[in-house]
């Protein structure tokens, strides 16, 4: 693997974290996916909507999360009891990095 594969898997974990932590602290553990993109771009990682989009069907793979289609072109996604878990490392998941142990 180069430096630049390696980056970049280590980026989508980080990504993949946000997006369970963001949920996981909203009333409802849900949000749409043009407010993740706007918030994981505020906690300093650059993703593009398409990338979150890619996240968030990854993340419905493993079951950390689920997600509807809503009107405007909007996904709406919603942290699963598994990803709740996963966002306060109580679980594991490759793919997802693991959280640090003061959060």
């Amino acid at each position: 693997m180069s430096i630049s594969q390696d980056f970049a898997a280590v980026h989508d974990g980080h990504v993949r974290l946000a997006i369970l932590r963001l949920l996981d602290e909203q009333p409802g553990y849900c949000a749409n996916d043009s407010v993740l993109h706007d918030a994981v771009n505020a906690v300093g990682l650059s993703a593009t909507r398409s990338q979150i989009r890619g996240h968030v069907e990854w993340l419905q793979e493993q079951r950390l999360v689920t997600y509807q289609a809503a009107g405007s072109g909007l996904l709406v996604v919603t942290l699963s009891e598994r990803g709740s878990d996963v966002a306060k490392g109580r679980s594991v998941i490759a793919g997802v990095q693991r959280p640090s142990p003061s959060r």
